[in-house]
């Protein structure tokens, strides 16, 4: 319970530091820094990505919280009930910054033993969820989901952004009385509600990842 309650708050604290990212990476696209603008971005998408794995941990923490009997019972096998969360938390522990998880991690390696660990560590024959490697790779952000983020935010804080190519959007913006460019109502930055959590959808599948 304490590791769920500890991975709402951390997600809480990542979201609102990451608002605060992005309005500094509004401010860069104004400026015409945009290259310092996409390196940020890419830290931004990695964590993300992080926060993403969080919301994830604590699913299955929670299952495993509300199937508690199953995993009280004396065996070296997870019930099929709570494998996959058992899997999850072995395998990608480490890997956040929660001390709680680690004990929890470490809880269930000794109960289980030393050779279901190491396989589950190492992710023989697939055992764990897809979803939670996905969320496990160090890879450097496609250029494309780079330059959908720098649109996005642009548009989200009425930034004028064009990625080098692109024609202006007619009706896209339009300038204020006192001449500056300002989104018009009817931009919707979707994705952008996407990624701080408005919709309940942090971009998985948006994103790809």
């Amino acid at each position: 319970r304490l590791s769920v309650q500890r991975l709402r708050t951390l997600q809480q604290k990542k979201e609102a530091q990451a608002k605060v990212a992005r309005r500094d990476i509004a401010l860069l696209i104004e400026r015409g820094k945009i290259e310092t603008a996409r390196i940020k971005v890419e830290a931004i998408i990695h964590e993300d990505i992080y926060v993403e794995l969080l919301e994830i941990m604590e699913l299955y923490c929670e299952l495993l919280l509300a199937r508690f009997g199953l995993l009280d019972q004396i065996t070296r096998d997870p019930d099929p009930g709570i494998v996959e969360g058992v899997n999850a938390v072995i395998h990608a522990a480490q890997r956040t910054e929660l001390k709680e998880l680690h004990i929890l991690r470490d809880i269930l390696m000794h109960k289980y033993g030393r050779e279901f660990s190491i396989a589950v560590m190492e992710n023989r024959d697939g055992c764990v969820s897809k979803r939670v490697v996905s969320k496990l790779s160090n890879d450097t952000p496609a250029p494309a989901l780079v330059d959908a983020y720098l649109k996005e935010i642009a548009k989200a804080y009425g930034v004028p952004f064009l990625l080098p190519g692109e024609a202006v959007e007619e009706n896209a913006e339009t300038p204020d009385e006192d001449g500056k460019v300002r989104a018009t109502r009817n931009c919707k930055p979707r994705l952008i509600n996407l990624l701080y959590g408005l919709t309940g959808n942090h971009g998985t599948k948006v994103f790809g990842h």
